[in-house]
């Protein structure tokens, strides 16, 4: 089994943080690997949104438990938020951000980094507060809210994957 092979079996949703910064040079890293995603007809029409600066991350959080109805942080402690937001016009913007959550997730493992992902992007972006957020940092456009790939350093090694379900590939020859 090659290295790719052993982080995309090895990566599970990282649930609990420590308290420790992720450096700026492994968080662009990361970044970088997330732009590579493909995109349909090449057209890259996600944006990531790199958040480290805790008053932000603590108002997206704030956010993002509204939308769900409760009081904690739905970021599980983590220091960094990568929000993936897609252009509106684009047709596959679902699947291009889609695409992006997946290669930010496996980049992390790679680098050592834990990693979840968090829905209610969309809700979050819709809003006015978050369509203020978007304004506030001067990005321009018309933006869906794919998710938050949230990163951090975990405090417990993952758990073992669970056995994958019967009949999960159909082969057709």
């Amino acid at each position: 089994m090659n290295d790719l092979e052993q982080f995309i079996i090895g990566r599970r949703s990282t649930k609990a943080f420590a308290e420790k910064p992720v450096p700026e040079e492994v968080i662009r890293r990361i970044c970088e690997v997330g732009t590579y995603a493909a995109t349909g007809r090449g057209r890259q029409s996600p944006i990531i949104l790199a958040v480290t600066n805790k008053e932000l991350r603590d108002r997206l959080s704030k956010m993002n438990a509204e939308i769900m109805g409760a009081t904690g942080d739905p970021f599980y402690g983590a220091p960094v938020v990568l929000v993936v937001l897609a252009d509106k016009n684009v047709n596959t913007r679902v699947y291009d951000g889609s695409l992006v959550m997946g290669n930010l997730m496996l980049a992390a493992e790679a680098e050592g980094i834990g990693s979840c992902w968090i829905h209610r992007a969309r809700e979050e972006f819709e809003s006015e507060e978050g369509k203020e957020i978007l304004r506030e940092l001067g990005v321009e456009g018309d933006y869906e809210g794919i998710g938050h790939c949230v990163l951090g350093y975990p405090v417990a090694p993952p758990k073992p994957a669970a056995p994958r379900k019967e009949n999960y590939v159909v082969y057709v020859k």
